[in-house]
């Protein structure tokens, strides 16, 4: 009894669950009957199960309870017959075509080339249109066929007087009043206008007619085969094929672009080679379509790739199995200004099993050879090698390739001492310098010479040796090569042979053979920029140039050198980097040690004046000058140091100063009158004392020469430096009071700073900005 109770529960319980299956596929089973494509490319039921869109679905009885839910709704009531993909629906995950999908065949071309080439024309419908819109203010082919759904707008005039817009039935029928039914399906619609007067014609005399066409019917297409997205389609009444084609997204990557068929009524009604349209724009098969065409995309035929000099390297589908090597490459536009015909090399699939390589020329019966399914082409790039050239470069007037001739030496590549003249020279000595009439600027005299002047004693010839492949460097003497019969350095050429003329900037040459200018400005009789020779001094220059003039004041002269600057910059920002990280040490330390807010805040405060103080010292350029340290007296153009001159030193000889300045926390900061026998203590009596921040401990003196006295320098006590005498020219520097334990004061004493980077007193005042 039990076990009978059992049973029949058992036998309800299935009777249940198959009903509620039927009530919810139902609905979907009767839309894909109907006909409807998806956007996710899916066929109808008609077609399979391949387009159901609740295949693979996390839950597919939501899926299908979703679906019959928008199945019954009025909106779709009427539509069920034909949908148009919607833009506004998700491509499901499984079908979404990408950019980035690879075919095997790519795969394969990739690990043999080393780079992913595209199968020719698919990229055409990369991100093609979801949907396809029906094409208005189109004008109408005269071969367009009249079906159900077209809109006919009819004037006549005469012994008729009527405007109508009438839209073709079911039936294919229009209904004209007084005339009746007249059946316009079929009819092409060069031939409409005859066939409706003709009708009327019947019934009513002397009329003229105007007969267009409005709004045009959709047509439902069936996509099929090896497309990206195969299902029905609704489409405009003027589609073609390829239109078509766009809007369901092309062949998958498994699809052919060369045989896509239309088929009509059971036939083949035409056949497409999309690459006729790709390479020629030809669409004479690009046939209208009528309601019910099917397109068939077969599966792709035999690839082939090539790679390399073509214009574009790609993988492409050989229609024929007779495919020659010329007929791959007009595919791929032919081939590079730099392929190389010499040959080319065929890496083939022998019979499913193995891989060989075939290489032969490139020539007319190397074009002529057959292709086979899985080829991969290489079409190799010319040598860069000249066969019958010498090539001159570096510092010359024109470097470039030369021909090679038997017995041809060093001398016959360089035919004068013009040919090693840059063009940058003459355009640097023709350059002209313009300045505007009562601009504060003036026009400063430069003298432009000739910066890459050319090592004579040293140029070179490369030569490979093709035994080995090594690259023989021959080192040669430039200046003896061009003077005269020297045969030792005058060398033979090679084919292949590289000359290189360097200039003394290339390769340091020694100081006595280096071209140095100086630059002398200021009080001398011949004001200007020399050339000096090798060894000479500063006093031999100067009295080469005719000295000093009468107004001379040589005590206040500056020296100034580049590789001097270069030292002292370099110092100066190693310095201020060891201060930056002192601050914050000294912050760091205080902020730990602090009992209070207050301290922290205090700490803080000081640091950020230490940096503002550190950031000016930064902006602060050492001049490179060199301080001679000789007395006022002693300082006559006779007695000038003899310092072995460099190129690009500066001599500069201000004329006789007057004042004397005094500077920082004094009550007048102002220059004064410079007389004999006063000292720092009257010249701070008339710039009206230090003031009450002021750190009398510290002051000290800038002399015109650039040498500093300060109290640590001399060793002596505060009066001594007070009663120092002062020079024309000289300054007085009185510093401000800092905190007893301020970091400033600790890390550096600022006399020093001025004395070891000569920064002159331009940089106090930038200091205390």
């Amino acid at each position: 009894m039990n076990n009978s109770i059992v049973k029949v529960a058992a036998t309800v319980r299935s009777m249940l669950l198959c009903c509620a299956l039927v009530f919810l596929f139902s609905p979907a089973f009767a839309q894909g009957i109907s006909g409807g494509a998806t956007h996710d490319g899916g066929m109808s039921a008609s077609l399979g199960n391949m387009g159901d869109p609740c295949v693979g679905a996390a839950d597919p009885f939501g899926c299908y309870k979703s679906a019959a839910g928008k199945s019954s709704s009025p909106d779709n009531a009427g539509n069920m017959g034909r949908q148009t993909p919607s833009p506004e629906q998700p491509r499901s995950s499984n079908q979404a075509y990408s950019s980035q999908e690879h075919g095997e065949f790519q795969m394969f071309v990739f690990s043999s080339v080393g780079r992913m080439l595209p199968l020719y024309g698919h990229n055409l419908f990369v991100d093609a249109p979801n949907s396809f819109s029906p094409l208005d203010n189109v004008p109408v082919t005269p071969d367009y066929l009249i079906g159900p759904g077209d809109e006919l707008v009819i004037r006549g005039w005469g012994q008729v007087d009527f405007d109508l817009s009438l839209t073709v039935d079911r039936n294919g029928a229009i209904y004209l009043p007084k005339v009746g039914n007249v059946n316009v399906s079929g009819i092409r619609y060069q031939a409409l206008h005859g066939y409706l007067k003709n009708a009327i014609g019947k019934i009513f005399q002397n009329f003229e007619l105007n007969v267009s066409l409005g709004k045009l019917r959709s047509i439902q297409v069936f996509v099929v085969g090896q497309a990206k997205r195969p299902g029905a389609y609704t489409v405009s009444s003027l589609s073609t094929l390829v239109n078509t084609l766009f809007s369901s997204g092309g062949p998958s990557l498994k699809g052919s672009l060369r045989n896509i068929q239309v088929k009509r009524n059971g036939m083949v009604a035409s056949e497409m080679d999309m690459y006729d349209f790709l390479l020629k724009g030809d669409k004479t098969r690009d046939i209208s379509l009528l309601p019910g065409d099917v397109i068939y995309i077969p599966p792709v035929g035999s690839l082939s790739a090539i790679a390399g000099s073509v214009n574009n390297p790609g993988i492409y589908e050989l229609k024929k199995d007779k495919t020659s090597l010329a007929e791959l490459i007009e595919l791929a536009g032919g081939l590079t200004t730099t392929a190389s015909g010499d040959k080319v090399r065929v890496e083939r699939i022998d019979n499913h099993k193995m891989r060989k390589v075939e290489e032969f020329p490139l020539n007319q019966a190397g074009q002529r050879r057959l292709l086979k399914d899985g080829d991969v082409v290489r079409v190799e790039i010319i040598s860069g090698q000249f066969d019958n050239a010498v090539t001159l470069r570096g510092n010359v007037a024109n470097p470039g390739r030369y021909p090679w001739r038997e017995g041809m030496r060093v001398r016959d590549m360089i035919a004068g001492m013009d040919a090693l003249i840059v063009p940058e020279y003459w355009m640097m000595q023709n350059r002209i310098s313009m300045v505007d009439i009562g601009s504060e600027k003036r026009l400063r005299t430069e003298i432009r010479r000739n910066e890459n002047e050319i090592n004579w004693d040293y140029a070179l010839i490369e030569r490979l040796n093709k035994d080995d492949l090594n690259t023989a460097l021959i080192p040669f003497n430039l200046g003896k090569a061009l003077a005269g019969n020297d045969d030792e350095n005058n060398l033979p050429l090679q084919r292949g042979d590289v000359i290189t003329i360097f200039s003394k900037e290339d390769i340091q040459v020694p100081a006595a053979k280096r071209s140095a200018y100086v630059t002398l400005e200021g009080e001398f009789n011949q004001a200007g920029v020399y050339k000096v020779k090798p060894g000479e001094t500063l006093r031999q220059l100067v009295e080469r140039v005719g000295g000093l003039t009468s107004n001379a004041y040589p005590f206040a002269a500056e020296f100034n050198r580049q590789s001097v600057r270069a030292s002292q910059q370099k110092k100066l920002e190693e310095m201020a980097d060891r201060m930056a990280e002192d601050i914050e040490r000294n912050l760091a330390a205080k902020s730990q040690s602090a009992l209070s807010k207050e301290d922290v805040d205090a700490a803080r405060a000081q640091a950020a004046g230490q940096r503002a103080l550190l950031e000016r010292l930064r902006r602060a350029k050492a001049s490179g000058r060199i301080v001679f340290g000789r007395s006022a007296d002693k300082m006559k153009s006779q007695v000038i140091p003899d310092i072995v001159l460099e190129d690009g030193d500066r001599f500069i000889v201000p004329q006789h100063a007057s004042t004397v300045s005094v500077m920082g926390m004094v009550y007048n900061e102002n220059a004064f009158m410079h007389q004999k026998e006063k000292r720092v203590s009257d010249y701070l009596d008339l710039a009206g004392g230090p003031t009450r921040d002021a750190d009398e401990s510290r002051i000290y003196i800038l002399r015109a020469d650039g040498s500093v006295l300060s109290k640590q320098s001399t060793g002596s006590m505060f009066g001594s430096l007070n009663g120092q005498p002062m020079m024309p020219g000289d300054a007085v520097v009185v510093p401000e009071l800092l905190d007893k334990f301020s970091l400033t004061r600790e890390l550096k004493d600022w006399a020093q700073i001025f004395y070891q980077f000569a920064l002159g007193v331009g940089a106090i005042n930038l200091l205390r900005m």
